[in-house]
C-alpha cells in the first residue's frame, strides 16, 4: 500500500492549535518546547492563547504550522509504532509545508527548520512594502483561464501571476495590487465566477518575492540538510527529490515560484500512492485532495482523537 503524508501551508493556522496534542501527549509537548527554545520565543503560548493578529503574522504562522505538523509526526513515531520504511512512500508540503515535510522526513533538524521558517516569514514580509502587493483567489477558475487572466492583467511594470494552482476551481493569483485589482475586474469576461481578495500582507509566490528568495539562499547555504528518509515531492518541479543540494536550490526557487498542488496530488497518484494523510493544523489539503481526485482516500490528523484513530490503522 502506498501512503503519502502532506503538510499544510499558511492559512491553516488558528488560535488553540496544538494545545490538545500537548495536553494529551508528552512527545508533542516536548516538540513544542524544542521549537520555543530554538526561536528563543514562547511561540506555543501564542499558538494556544493568541492574539490571532499576532499568530497570523507570517513570521509566526510559518514556524507555528510546522510545529503542529511535527508534533503529530513525533507522537506517531513515539507512541504509534510509526515506521518510515513501512508506513510512508512519499511526502509533500504546501509552500511552507515543504519545510515541515522535509523536517518530518529528517532532512532538517527541528530547531533548524523552525529558524529557517522564522527567517523565511520575515524575509517574505519585508520583500514588498505593505500595500504594494496583493493576492486573490479565483473562484471557479481552471488553470488555463487563470493564466490568460494573469497575462491580460499584467501591464507595464505591474506583475500578475498564478501563485497557487491548488485544485480545480481553486486558483490564486499574486502580484502588484493594481494588477490584481485589474484581474478582479476582468474575471467575468474570462468566464470566472469572481476574484476574492485574500487577507495577506505580501504577494507570495510571485517574482516580487525575489528579495526574500535572495535572503533564503543565504540562510539555506548555512543550513545542514541530510537526505530525507523518503523522497519529498518538490512544489517547484513536482518531482521526488532526496539530494540535499537540490533540496536547497528548490527551496530558494519556491519563494517566487508557483505552488503546483493540483499536479502534486496527481503526481503522488501516478507514483502508486493510494491514500493521503494530512498531518497538522486544519483540513485544507484534505479538502483539496478530494477535489483533485475524488477516488483518492484522504484523511487529516490533528486532534488526539484523530491521532488515536489513525494509529489503529498502522
Amino acid at each position: 500500500m502506498g501512503r503519502a503524508f502532506t503538510f499544510p501551508g499558511q492559512g491553516s493556522q488558528a488560535v488553540g492549535m496544538g494545545k490538545a496534542l500537548a495536553n494529551a501527549f508528552p512527545a508533542a509537548r516536548e516538540l513544542f518546547e524544542e521549537v520555543d527554545e530554538a526561536l528563543k520565543q514562547p511561540l506555543s503560548r501564542l499558538m494556544w492563547g493568541g492574539p490571532d493578529t499576532e499568530l497570523t503574522l507570517t513570521e509566526n504562522a510559518q514556524p507555528a504550522l510546522m510545529a503542529v505538523s511535527l508534533a503529530v509526526m513525533r507522537v506517531l513515531e513515539r507512541d504509534g509504532g510509526f515506521d518510515w520504511s513501512k508506513h510512508v512512500q512519499l511526502v509533500a508540503g504546501h509552500s511552507l509545508g515543504e519545510y515541515s515535510a522535509l523536517a518530518a522526513a529528517g532532512a532538517f533538524s527541528v530547531p533548524e527548520a523552525a529558524r529557517l521558517l522564522k527567517a523565511r516569514g520575515r524575509a517574505m514580509q519585508r520583500a514588498v512594502p505593505v500595500g504594494q502587493g496583493a493576492m486573490a483567489a479565483l473562484l471557479g477558475a481552471e488553470i488555463a483561464q487563470a493564466e490568460e487572466l494573469a497575462k491580460e492583467a499584467t501591464q507595464g511594470n505591474e506583475i500578475c501571476v498564478v501563485a497557487n494552482d491548488n485544485a480545480p476551481g481553486q486558483i490564486v493569483i499574486s502580484g502588484h495590487k493594481a494588477a490584481i485589482d485589474r484581474a478582479a475586474e476582468l474575471t467575468k469576461s474570462k468566464g470566472i465566477k469572481r476574484a476574492m481578495m485574500l487577507p495577506v500582507s505580501a504577494p507570495f509566490h510571485s517574482p516580487l518575492m525575489q528579495p526574500a528568495a535572495r535572503e533564503m539562499e543565504e540562510a539555506l547555504a548555512k543550513a545542514t540538510v541530510a537526505p530525507p528518509r523518503v523522497p519529498v515531492i518538490s512544489n517547484v518541479t513536482v518531482e521526488p527529490t532526496s539530494d540535499p543540494d537540490t533540496i536547497k536550490r528548490l527551496l530558494v526557487e519556491q519563494v517566487t515560484a508557483r505552488v503546483r498542488w493540483r499536479e502534486t496530488i496527481a503526481s503522488l497518484r501516478g507514483r502508486g500512492v493510494d491514500s493521503v494523510v494530512e498531518a497538522g493544523a486544519g483540513k485544507v489539503l484534505t479538502g483539496m485532495a478530494k477535489r483533485i481526485d475524488k477516488d483518492l482516500p484522504a484523511v487529516s490528523i490533528e486532534t488526539p482523537q484523530e491521532l488515536e484513530a489513525f494509529m489503529k490503522t498502522l
